[in-house]
């Protein structure tokens, strides 16, 4: 019964960002008929879904670092885009000085970028875990100087990507039918999913973000444990600005990965996870990540002035924090529970209370 009562709450934080992705597909239905239709062009699937599961690529990767973050430290990393502005500058600036750009070259760029991820969260890390500086005023510093260093790196311009293997990895591999970021971007989630699954990892983060004193009476280094998922998130940036830069087929520090921490944070919170820290889920951070491409892509499809999206945008979060917060949360609890007194004559018991006897 325990594994069943976990269940239970696991799905019932799930519900939200379930129920505003199928009210926005349902939506775009209505809008036309044939937006679930998928057709295959050039031995490549193009259509609405395929277009999402594109788009929403490095915003689903930065979202699970972000998830990790948020939980055990119990702040939000906002230099996440400039921290993919910088490692993909050092890709871009590795592949473009090699002789010959091969798979390998692409790989060797590729590792490259991700310790300068590491760098950047150890950076990020040694504030927030060891100095006790706020994890969004740390990471301050990053977000008002980082496109600035990456903008260096560039060398002051904006560095093309001009080779067939960089325009695969941004496109297509001839012979897949799949978007090579959609791909990239599945491996990704079973990789995290492996980790949580074969290490005390999740464990370790929820006990830090639930109560790090009593982490630490049992054995758990907090500073140790936020210091790894800011390594983590280092990665998660890079591997988002590399699939990012990628995709563009040049660099463009001003604009790379813009803004997109605020995408990743609301993800966060619509996939049901609190940004105060503690327990997580990082399947509802996916889903909430792919409910945010939808939205911005129902938006535009609703003719929506592109300048007016961040102000419907603004609404809906604004909707959905409500919707989420506690006190709505308890007064829907205790409704539901009059309503199921109602109907069974007054003998119905509260949910928990069910769960309770069954164990026993």
């Amino acid at each position: 019964m325990p594994r069943l009562k976990q269940q239970f709450n696991r799905m019932s934080h799930l519900f939200l960002p379930i129920s505003v992705l199928v009210a926005l597909l349902i939506i775009n239905l209505i809008k036309g008929a044939d937006y679930f239709k998928i057709t295959m062009i050039n031995g490549v699937f193009y259509g609405n879904i395929p277009n999402i599961l594109f788009g929403a690529s490095e915003l689903v990767i930065l979202s699970i670092g972000m998830t990790l973050v948020t939980a055990a430290a119990r702040g939000q990393d906002i230099s996440i885009g400039e921290s993919g502005a910088i490692s993909s500058a050092i890709f871009v600036q590795y592949v473009l000085r090699a002789s010959e750009v091969t798979i390998w070259t692409i790989l060797a760029g590729f590792l490259i970028s991700c310790i300068a991820g590491l760098l950047i969260g150890a950076f990020n890390g040694t504030l927030v875990s060891f100095f006790n500086v706020q994890p969004m005023v740390a990471t301050l510093i990053l977000f008002l100087g980082g496109r600035s260093i990456a903008f260096i790196i560039d060398g002051k311009v904006s560095p093309i990507l001009a080779n067939p293997i960089s325009n695969q990895i941004g496109t297509v591999i001839p012979g897949i039918p799949i978007q090579t970021p959609i791909i990239l971007t599945a491996v990704f989630i079973v990789l995290v999913v492996i980790v949580l699954r074969t290490t005390n990892l999740r464990l370790y983060v929820e006990a830090v973000g639930v109560n790090p004193s009593a982490a630490r009476l049992n054995g758990i280094n907090p500073n140790k444990v936020i210091f790894l998922t800011f390594l983590i998130m280092g990665v998660c940036s890079a591997v988002a600005g590399f699939i990012a830069v990628n995709k563009a087929g040049r660099h463009d520090s001003v604009n790379l990965l813009k803004f997109i921490m605020m995408d990743a944070i609301l993800a966060v919170a619509l996939g049901g996870n609190s940004l105060a820290g503690g327990k997580f889920s990082i399947t509802g951070s996916i889903i909430g990540a792919y409910t945010i491409e939808v939205l911005n892509r129902t938006l535009l499809r609703l003719e929506v002035n592109p300048e007016a999206i961040k102000a419907f945008k603004a609404v809906f979060i604004i909707v959905l924090m409500i919707i989420a917060s506690p006190v709505v949360r308890d007064f829907a609890a205790k409704l539901l529970d009059r309503v199921r007194a109602a109907s069974t004559g007054g003998s119905a018991r509260p949910l928990t209370d069910s769960f309770a006897q069954k164990e026993e």
